[in-house]
């Protein structure tokens, strides 16, 4: 198979798949205002919490009976936690129950579930560096994050706002779009400086601007890119597959 063409720059497109992840992480956290959070109610709180909880649980069973690792049986339980936020809402609507009273309810759960993922990436990031999964470590990273997360969020929520309430008359649609790509780009430095993925600033920037009077101008200007970039996000992951580790494993 020598005649095959081959990827040389492999570092190089890795970066690719990471700025595609930060511009969809950044793109879904400006779906997902405290507001809608505080809408859902408890109950979504509660049985997403539970169905993550049942799901890794049997995730990382069923990797124990396959004979992996502690940490891969994680991974695994990590995967199979998550639901498909897209594929539900295309359902729902192919399906014509979106006025259905219980479907509030299932946007609930998906919105906490959402929330919950990428907390769940940082987790298993620092899992994957570390390679330990004793409970003290997690106990700590979870403190760590909940700090971080509560810090940004207050400062986040004050900051954020003051300023889009006061440049918004100077704000054109270029300038919308590339202040806002500045300001998930801060907070992606800032997470990375603290430790934490790149992906949870840019989810954390996303929030605090949905909470924001320009947040739908905000989405409609980033709309181009977020789809360019999830193009190259997922290329990028079709050029890194390598057919060879299918038929090794």
């Amino acid at each position: 198979l020598h005649f095959l063409p081959t990827i040389q720059d492999t570092a190089g497109i890795q970066l690719w798949a990471e700025i595609g992840v930060i511009f969809l992480l950044f793109s879904l956290g400006l779906e997902f205002s405290f507001r809608k959070l505080a809408q859902v109610g408890i109950n979504a709180v509660i049985t997403a919490v539970i169905e993550m909880s049942l799901m890794m649980t049997m995730g990382f069973a069923l990797g124990q009976l396959l004979g992996f690792t502690p940490i891969n049986s994680i991974f695994l339980g990590g995967l199979v936690s998550i639901s498909s936020t897209s594929i539900i809402l295309r359902s729902v609507g192919d399906l014509g129950i979106k006025g259905r009273r219980f479907i509030n309810n299932v946007y609930g759960i998906l919105i906490i579930e959402d929330i919950l993922a990428v907390l769940l990436l940082v987790l298993l990031s620092t899992i994957s560096i570390s390679q330990n999964v004793s409970g003290s470590e997690l106990f700590g990273s979870v403190l760590k994050l909940s700090f971080f997360l509560g810090l940004w969020f207050i400062l986040g929520m004050f900051f954020v706002s003051l300023f889009f309430k006061h440049a918004r008359l100077l704000l054109t649609d270029e300038s919308t779009l590339v202040v806002s790509l500045g300001l998930c780009l801060f907070m992606v430095l800032i997470a990375t400086n603290a430790g934490f993925s790149p992906a949870l600033g840019a989810f954390i920037m996303g929030s605090l601007i949905a909470d924001t009077a320009d947040a739908k101008n905000v989405e409609r200007v980033i709309a181009p890119v977020r789809d360019l970039f999830a193009a190259v996000f997922f290329v990028s992951i079709g050029i890194l597959f390598d057919p060879q580790v299918v038929s090794q494993n």
